[in-house]
């Protein structure tokens, strides 16, 4: 991971040492417990899959040393969000705050020359389902609007304490005076940093009526249909798939396209290289529909990694096509293969 410039924060291996051999096994399974909604927590904060984690693992270590004087004065849950969301304002740096590209600036032409690759700590992050949510499927249901590309990229508008007050109090459900404690503030302080938060969230956060239930058989359906028409590159049957103001972005690349037409020729001429790409189903990624996308190496029967692949859903048609092409870092992530290969005839 690539921190931000100036940053003195350790890296991940450095705070993840030691920090496994001296746990006692009991106390280390009450933090695991909660380990997925801390980890969803830290990412609505700082919109980074692999900052949370970091966060988290930071708050098990702060939370070991400390252990001893925590003394049970709260619940368990409520003192690893506290430790949490302290590790979250550490970690934020300054008036750098991740975005999407359309949020930096107007769509491109699609034959517009392909620009530079900003560095990752520029972007909103994809995060795996398996990372954010528990077993429970109402917990599911409930958390993931929040875990939403548009969601997490409009919290980033919000400084970071009122970011953290937001979310405790609008996602996680805290009260005004568990919120407080956590943030060593007064309940009213809470209140109005709230009430700021909520006004800046109705002007950058689009409304959206994207609900993506994999039970639903006409999603599923939209879901087959994009499938396969991506991997025919059958530009006709796939931008008819497509929202009128479909936004299709690559990050870590700022451009960014809009319309089906220009999707079709984007495709079709910087992207042709992705005629004939496979397109592997994943679990998921923020909630949404997700793969992990090979395109052909020029080798025979051998597909190399070039993004994940998180699709946008809005009154049953695709509502953005977003390609995250930091592929070194996020198919380890995603827990997919460093390629494909044809089987070996029989």
């Amino acid at each position: 991971m690539t921190d931000s410039p100036g940053s003195t924060r350790p890296a991940r291996s450095e705070r993840q040492a030691g920090t496994t051999t001296t746990l006692d096994p009991d106390v280390l399974a009450s933090f695991e417990r909660h380990r997925r909604e801390l980890c969803a927590y830290a990412y609505r904060m700082l919109g980074s899959s692999f900052e949370a984690e970091d966060a988290v693992q930071e708050t098990f270590t702060r939370a070991w040393k400390s252990y001893a004087a925590f003394e049970g004065r709260a619940s368990l849950r409520s003192w690893l969000y506290k430790i949490t969301t302290n590790v979250c304002l550490d970690m934020i740096d300054g008036p750098q705050r991740r975005a999407r590209p359309m949020d930096l600036s107007g769509p491109s032409r699609p034959d517009a020359p392909i620009p530079a690759a900003q560095p990752d700590y520029v972007w909103i992050e994809p995060i795996p389902d398996g990372l954010a949510f528990g077993a429970d499927p109402a917990d599911h249901a409930s958390a993931k609007d929040t875990l939403r590309l548009a969601f997490v990229a409009a919290c980033q508008h919000l400084p970071a304490s009122q970011r953290a007050i937001l979310i405790m109090r609008e996602v996680l459900r805290f009260s005004a005076n568990e919120t407080a404690e956590a943030l060593t503030m007064s309940p009213a302080s809470v209140n109005s940093a709230l009430q700021r938060a909520r006004a800046t969230m109705s002007k950058v956060r689009p409304a959206s009526t994207d609900r993506y239930d994999e039970s639903d058989e006409h999603q599923r359906r939209l879901i087959d249909e994009f499938v396969a028409a991506f991997e025919s590159y059958d530009m006709d049957s796939l931008t008819a798939l497509l929202k009128a103001d479909v936004a299709l972005s690559m990050p870590p690349l700022e451009l960014w396209v809009s319309g089906p037409e220009n999707v079709a020729a984007f495709m079709l001429g910087h992207g042709h290289e992705c005629r004939d790409s496979r397109l592997i189903p994943l679990v998921g990624a923020n909630g949404l529909p997700a793969f992990g996308h090979y395109k052909p190496s020029g080798e025979p029967g051998r597909w190399v990694p070039w993004s994940i692949t998180v699709l946008e859903l809005e009154d049953n048609v695709i509502a953005g096509l977003n390609f995250f092409l930091d592929t070194d870092r996020l198919f380890p992530l995603f827990g997919l293969a460093p390629e494909l290969r044809e089987p070996a005839p029989a």
